[in-house]
């Protein structure tokens, strides 16, 4: 890889950092500009990008002459339509874009629109594709280990939301909701792996453990930290989500089952490292990929390694690495852009479905161009 791409970063707190880590990865990617207010995470981001320039906002890094080849933005979820909306309006650059792109269902027109004219790829950033045991599975379901698919379910169960700059991630009309904010991941993953789009989803849920106590300029958190959630598709298949931010004792944090006419087929992936007790229990579990037939009968298990340095770049088992990757491959050799504006705007539907689903005990319709629901 020869060509080199200089990179703007917009937001650089707990993911931007990761997103730094990683893109330091990549032969010929370099960051050179980053827009950050928060004054400790700049001193964090000098300690990984020493020669990164810091702008104040948007206008002046891009009325610099810096030769950008491309914009991350990584920064709290209420901002980014607007901030999409201005890089499209002001620039030509390739852009990645942190989930979710909006957290408003009246945004969607206004990206559609902007997007169709943008001449250079937008990729948005859903890193559990990328998870190398996730890939595998899917890569197994391709192969068609377990048959034709009727139902998918993930679990994720996990530690609370951290600490985030000016505890943003605490409130609903910021994230918007934890179904939103968490899950259009795995809303995002159900598409992508039963090839087809929602058509109703029922959620129940609860704020059960979680910041009950906690108090920001005189208001309690309301994000939600559990949830069930029950998505049909219309091909016929069926899938389940099953959220729980208060069990981080767990061996693994995600589990994804997939079973067919022929087989199950699962997938085991562990949380961050840097949360596992190394002390107590010694290294941290491997993921793995566990295929059951229904004839002959019994497991067949792979561990599924992951290399220990995209490991060290962050929190999401090596994923944010092999997204870059695509990014970097888009931009420089053309490659098709593998998450689009299209697939980040449909999973935040579903979130925000699922959330409507959550405050009216109602099952929810979504609409068949996969932008809306009906309330």
């Amino acid at each position: 890889m020869s060509k080199s791409v200089r990179y703007g970063m917009l937001g650089c707190g707990m993911m931007g950092q990761e997103h730094l880590n990683n893109i330091a990865l990549i032969e010929g990617a370099e960051v050179v500009a980053i827009i950050e207010p928060d004054l400790e995470m700049r001193a964090r981001c000098t300690q990984i990008t020493p020669n990164a320039a810091f702008y104040d906002s948007l206008e002046e890094m891009l009325a610099a002459d810096l030769n950008l080849g491309a914009i991350v933005v990584a920064t709290p979820n209420y901002q980014h339509a607007d901030q999409l909306l201005y890089l499209f309006e002001h620039t030509q650059l390739p852009i990645l874009i942190e989930k979710p792109i909006i957290t408003q269902i009246d945004q969607i027109e206004a990206i559609q629109l902007a997007a169709q004219k943008h001449p250079a790829p937008v990729w948005v950033a859903m890193e559990y594709r990328y998870m190398p045991p996730v890939a595998q599975l899917r890569k197994q379901l391709d192969a068609d280990d377990i048959g034709d698919m009727k139902m998918l379910s993930i679990r994720e169960h996990r530690f609370p939301f951290l600490e985030k700059v000016q505890d943003w991630n605490r409130f609903n009309h910021k994230t918007g909701g934890t179904l939103v904010e968490k899950c259009c991941h795995f809303f995002d993953l159900m598409r992508l792996l039963t090839q087809s789009e929602v058509t109703r989803v029922y959620a129940s849920t609860g704020q059960d453990v979680n910041h009950l106590t906690e108090t920001y300029e005189g208001q309690q958190p309301d994000i939600i930290d559990n949830a069930f959630v029950v998505l049909d598709f219309k091909n016929g298949k069926r899938a389940n989500l099953d959220l729980n931010m208060f069990a981080e004792g767990s061996r693994y944090q995600e589990e994804i089952c997939a079973i067919g006419e022929k087989a199950k087929i699962e997938c085991f992936v562990p949380g961050p490292g840097r949360f596992w007790p190394v002390e107590t229990l010694g290294d941290a579990p491997i993921p793995k990929v566990v295929l059951s037939p229904r004839h002959p009968k019994g497991p067949i298990e792979a561990d599924i390694p992951v290399d220990d340095t995209l490991l060290a770049a962050g929190d999401h088992n090596g994923s944010t690495f092999y997204q870059h990757l695509g990014f970097y491959k888009a931009i420089t050799q053309g490659e098709k852009v593998e998450v689009s504006i299209e697939d980040g705007l449909k999973a935040v539907v579903i979130g925000l479905a699922a959330q409507h689903s959550a405050n009216t005990g109602q099952a929810v319709k979504i609409t068949d161009d996969g932008y809306s629901f009906v309330k």
